[in-house]
């Protein structure tokens, strides 16, 4: 490419870059054209609460152990866990009957040593190939999974 070409191009490319600097905003509680209020932002929608909120930490406490709690886990457990786990806890599930790696007895020894927050722990972040359910199931839900769980465990033994 001749010189002079090269030196014009990257002229209009650094004097293009000054538009960047100058581009319209809003401030961030100040007015603008987004919305119907006029105003930049809008209000969360109420019940939304910021992670770092004390009543987000509050929800993620362990409730105590009833016998509503290990029915709800039951339930909720044949939703999100039996597929793969099986209803028993044994790993034999019809996710894995199809080709996917197994999970662990819960049953098993190793099992048996996991604590309810281990377990929770799981649920909520995944572990191996199982991916967290933090997203999908609510605290107060992944705590009566993990209590059911607990509950296999202890009726169960391999």
């Amino acid at each position: 490419m001749n010189p002079a070409r090269l030196s014009i191009a990257l002229l209009i490319l650094l004097a293009a870059c000054d538009n960047m600097v100058r581009q319209p905003r809003y401030d961030v509680y100040g007015e603008g054209p987004l919305f119907a209020d006029g105003k930049a932002m809008q209000t969360p929608p109420a019940g939304t609460i910021a992670r770092d909120a004390p009543h987000w930490a509050a929800e993620a406490e362990r409730p105590p152990m009833t016998l509503a709690l290990l029915d709800r886990g039951r339930g909720r457990y044949a939703i999100y866990c039996s597929m793969c786990h099986a209803l028993d806890g044994s790993g034999d599930g019809t996710v894995p009957a199809r080709g996917f790696p197994r999970p662990a007895d819960f049953r098993a020894t190793s099992q048996r040593a996991l604590s309810g927050a281990d377990i929770y722990k799981a649920i909520s972040d995944g572990y191996g190939v199982m991916y967290g359910f933090r997203d999908r199931v609510p605290p107060h839900d992944r705590w009566a999974i993990a209590a059911y769980v607990q509950a296999l465990q202890r009726l169960g033994g391999s």
